[in-house]
This record gives structure tokens, sequence and C-alpha cells, in this order.
């Protein structure tokens, strides 16, 4: 059996989607080397499995792929990278060598404008349908047409795999799509997160970014449904109270970290000019982009961790924060309950004085900390990379089966 994968986000290491891909590659990989990879077939004999790789610039080095897995990599003719070539790579360079190559499955790691012929089984996965919830993402006529393309194929895919029970609801609800043909497979983090932070790590990171331990952290980036601005308000208000009251005698920073794009605005929020606005520079640190590498370190010198989006497929930087012993507050919206359980503190995301009062309550009381920990770290376990890529096999043997 062939078994085509679009793994295009491969060489986006530091998005969501980017560290799905590898990190399936991985898992997948290991699979491969550790057990024979092979299922009895529809008509009873015995089918060893070949991976077709796709992509469209080199594999990281230190990803090592089995003799099986063949990697094709190609662009299109239109070299720069924007919409126009990623739908010129999706929906027909892609298409081209899955038929050449003769592929019986193909598994799109992501929403794409990909469709494939009836005798190509297509595994799509969905993260999640912001741009349908929220149109304002589709603020050009080329970003309208790629999300027509993208719910088309998703519509016409054999199977969809969702990375929440939130998603999968969505495209019941919203996309009518047929409750059957859709399967939930939870994703993970990637290793770095579940690596112990050296203190040596911690001094350079902290050093570089000028912070001292005990700061309330968020990451996850600027866009508007991030909810970034409504959270610096709400900090602002917990600043001027311990102004008056003297709660605490060392109030902490907020530390936010994320590509600050004012170009992008009101897209994505421009946190500089707010903060100037509201005369917080001194209080509010704001990171820019920061490599993956130096993540965890900042995810453990925090006091905790705050997540107050409006929407999430899932919420990756919840997980992050779990698995690096960081109790977390977040909204109680979308995906991050079910990700999440009773391992977080919720608040309402659009009630900024709830969220300050939450805050304040996991600052102010140790107890509520070490258990927000413990129950993080008991809950961070329950997701692993073996049990997605395993979900994703047990699907490609139900479609030879049909």
């Amino acid at each position: 059996m062939r078994i085509g994968i679009n793994a295009s986000f491969a060489r986006k290491e530091n998005t969501g989607i980017g560290q799905v891909t590898l990190n399936f590659l991985r898992e997948l990989s290991a699979i491969t080397k550790n057990q024979e990879t092979s299922f009895v077939g529809g008509q009873a004999r015995n089918k060893r499995l070949e991976f077709f790789v796709y992509v469209e610039e080199e594999l990281p080095n230190d990803l090592k792929l089995p003799k099986n897995f063949i990697v094709r990599k190609f662009k299109p003719l239109w070299r720069r990278d924007d919409l126009i070539r990623k739908i010129w790579w999706e929906k027909h360079s892609l298409v081209r060598r899955v038929k050449k190559d003769r592929c019986d499955v193909f598994f799109s790691l992501y929403q794409s404008a990909t469709m494939l012929p009836g005798e190509v089984k297509h595994i799509m996965l969905v993260h999640d349908i912001i741009p349908y919830l929220f149109p304002e993402y589709l603020n050009n006529s080329r970003k309208a047409k790629y999300y027509t393309f993208t719910r088309r194929a998703v519509e016409k895919a054999d199977k969809v795999v969702t990375i929440s029970r939130r998603t999968e609801k969505d495209l019941i609800q919203h996309w009518h799509l047929d409750p059957a043909k859709i399967t939930v497979a939870y994703i993970d983090v990637d290793e770095i997160y579940k690596r112990k932070v050296s203190v040596s790590q911690s001094q350079k990171v902290l050093r570089k970014y000028k912070l001292k331990p005990g700061y309330i952290y968020n990451t996850g980036g600027l866009e508007a449904r991030k909810n970034i601005e409504r959270l610096i308000h709400a900090y602002q208000r917990l600043w001027r109270t311990n102004q008056e009251s003297h709660w605490t005698e060392n109030f902490p920073q907020l530390v936010i970290a994320g590509k600050l794009l004012p170009e992008l605005a009101p897209l994505i929020l421009d946190a500089e000019s707010l903060l100037k606005k509201m005369n917080l520079t001194n209080q509010v640190k704001l990171l820019d982009f920061v490599p993956q590498k130096e993540m965890p370190a900042l995810y453990h010198n925090a006091a905790l961790f705050v997540y107050p989006s409006l929407y999430e497929g899932f919420g990756l930087p919840v997980l992050e924060a779990m698995n690096q012993n960081v109790p977390v507050v977040a909204s109680k919206r979308s995906a991050v309950p079910e990700v999440g359980l009773d391992s977080i503190l919720y608040f309402d995301p659009k009630n900024e004085k709830d969220l300050a009062m939450v805050i304040k309550n996991v600052l102010l009381n140790k107890h509520l900390r070490e258990t927000l920990k413990k129950r993080g770290r008991e809950r961070a376990r329950k997701f692993s990379w073996s049990g997605f890529a395993k979900r994703f096999l047990n699907i490609v043997q139900d479609l030879d089966r049909a």
C-alpha cells in the first residue's frame, strides 16, 4: 500500500502545523523501525506500507526516515511564498505527483485545497475553521478564494480527522459534515517542552530578555482572536489595584511573546502602541518572535501562564505550559477546556474583571498554584504522538477494508 503525506509545513518548524508535521513523521518512522508496518488488507492479504513524503524544502537533518519513506521535494514554478504558490502546489503540483506515485491513500496534515481522483482515498486533518468563524481573516479576494477551495476539499475528503471535539462539532454544525466520516485524534507538544529546563538554560534565556523569574506569561500570537488587548487591560486593573492596596510588594511583570506586526492591525494587535497609550511600557514586556529552543525556559520561569483566547481548535500553548510545570489560567471557550479539563482555572475571556480576579487569586494562593501544577502534569501525560500516529494507521486500515 502506498501512502502519500503532505508535509509542506515541515519547512515552518515554529508553527503549530509545522510541529504536528515533524512530530507525526518522527513517530510514524519510529513505529516503522520498531515493528513491522503492515496489516491485513481488504482481501485478507498482508500489505506492506510505503510512504511518500511530499515537501517543498529539505527536511531537518535530525529527522532520519526509514527506507520505506520516500521523500519527494518539489516547488511550483511560482517561487514567491504566497497564496498563489500555495494554491498551485496544493491543487496542481502535488496532485500530479500523487498520481505519478500511484498512491492508494493520501494524508493532508492540514486543511488544504488538495482534491484527488476517486481512486485515491483522501484523509484530511482539520485543525480548525477559524476563517469561517472569523470572516475578518478573509480580508482580500485571494484569501477568500483559497478558503473556498479548502472547504470544498474538506467536504470531498473520504475521512476527516480533527484535533479536538470542538472542531468536530464546528464541522458538523457549520459545514454540515457527516459525523460518521470524522475522527478525533488529539495531538501533543514537541519533545522540547517535555524536557527539564536546566539552571544554565534558564539563566541564559532570562539574561537575553532581561527578565526575572515569577512573571505572568503569555504566548501564542497577537491575532485579534487571541484577546491580548483584554489581557493587557486586566493586567492594568491589577497593577492599579496593587498600587492602592499593596497586596504584594513585588508585582510581577506581564511578559508577552509573539511576532509584532503593527502593519497588520486590526487583524493583529498593535501591542506597542497600546502599551504606550496605557503607560504600561515599563510593566509589560513584549518579546517579539522567540525561537522555539528558548520557549521552554520562558514557560518554566513564569509564575503562571495566561491564555485568554476567544477561539482555539486545540490550544497548544496551554499543553506546553502544563508540560513545563506552570499553573495555567485560561479562557473557558472553544477547545481549551477540552485540553485542560480540571487542571486549569478558567475565566470568561470577554469579562475583564473576571480575568483580573482569576489571575489575582492564583498569584496570592500558593496552594492553588501547586494544585494546578500537579493536575497539569497529570493531564499532560494523557497526550502522545504515538496515540495520534496509531489512530492514523487505524483509519488507513479501515479505509482499506471498506
